[in-house]
């Protein structure tokens, strides 16, 4: 659910009326049915609270009358980029679907954003794709998009990878339409996507992200050394800062680790957001690049702390141990903040 995302759009304008279709999916044969797959989408913070339930039984219900198992990322762990938080519905194809036309019948009748010509509430789904699945849905020349528009009446957008975040492999597939419509869009797509090897092996957890909250950038541009922006954003009542570090060229590297691992874990690790000036992207009069840190206080003491650790390995070996102490038992010693 939400508002929809630029990028790779088509319409159903002009398409001929959508095709009656049955709920239960009957494109594949009963074998592969049985296989497990799984579809993730966004919701805000209120929906996913209505999807839960009071004290769970919401989500017990549709778990239950779907046999399919439903997941969502955790409070604050919001989809890179959106302030929207991350469903997982896993199970068979069929089991898949009727979870999914159960979550978004509830959503439909309690938070439904537009009016169809005739007064039939529509709305949109927005569906995390990996990238590399998106081609399937595609299609060559987007026949494919095109068949699933005509198919079901719905408008089908797909959004441009994001490559502001790192680690971010996934897209936002945008279906707009009444209830009918989306369900049978979201039954095209899934199974479009159970087709896809890559994809019916990549199911992990609802939220693989370094990034754990939606969090813009503040601050001057220039300036050295390190420093805490008086600009500041409030974020369902938690106050988030953004600081600012020069680290030498030569030490970025360290920070970011071999495939970014180094600053996966820091900002998984700290909860604090990191961004990196571009490469020759210098801070004035140096060769330092400036590493911009948001988030929280404490999460920001963690990731400068993480991130000062790394670049003082480079030039600071550790001391030896005493003669007489085993290197197993030497303590870590806490780190500081400078």
């Amino acid at each position: 659910m939400g508002s929809p995302d630029s990028g790779y759009a088509s319409s159903n304008e002009g398409a001929p009326a959508a095709k009656s279709f049955p709920h239960k999916s009957q494109a594949l044969p009963p074998s592969d049915g049985a296989e497990t797959t799984y579809l993730r989408f966004l919701a805000s913070n209120a929906e996913a609270g209505s999807i839960i339930g009071k004290a769970g039984t919401t989500i017990s219900d549709f778990q239950s009358r779907s046999n399919a198992r439903i997941q969502l990322s955790r409070n604050f762990e919001y989809f890179p980029g959106t302030s929207d938080r991350v469903i997982m519905v896993s199970g068979t194809i069929d089991e898949v679907l009727e979870a999914v036309e159960l979550i978004l019948t509830k959503l439909l009748n309690e938070f439904y954003a537009e009016d169809g010509d005739e007064g039939e509430p529509r709305s949109k789904v927005r569906l995390i794709v990996p990238n590399s699945s998106c081609g399937g849905i595609i299609g060559k020349g987007g026949s494919m998009i095109r068949s699933f528009i005509e198919d079901t009446g719905a408008n089908i957008k797909i959004s441009p990878q994001d490559h502001n975040y790192i680690g971010l492999n996934d897209r936002l597939v945008t279906v707009i339409g009444t209830l009918q419509q989306l369900v049978h869009a979201v039954n095209l797509i899934l199974l479009k996507l159970s087709e896809d090897l890559y994809y019916v092996q990549s199911i992990g957890p609802p939220f693989p992200y370094a990034v754990p909250y939606n969090a813009p950038n503040y601050g001057p541009h220039g300036g050295g050394g390190k420093f805490q922006n008086n600009n500041r954003f409030q974020n369902n009542k938690v106050l988030y800062f953004s600081l600012f570090r020069r680290v030498a060229d030569e030490h970025i590297g360290l920070v970011v680790g071999r495939g970014g691992r180094n600053i996966m874990e820091i900002s998984q690790i700290s909860g604090a957001r990191i961004k990196i000036s571009e490469r020759g992207d210098f801070i004035s009069g140096t060769c330092d690049r400036k590493v911009t840190v948001t988030g929280p206080q404490r999460a920001i003491r963690v990731a400068e702390a993480m991130i000062m650790h790394k670049v003082a390995s480079a030039s600071t070996p550790p001391p030896p141990p005493p003669p007489d102490m085993n290197p197993d038992h030497l303590s870590v010693e806490n780190l500081s903040v400078q």
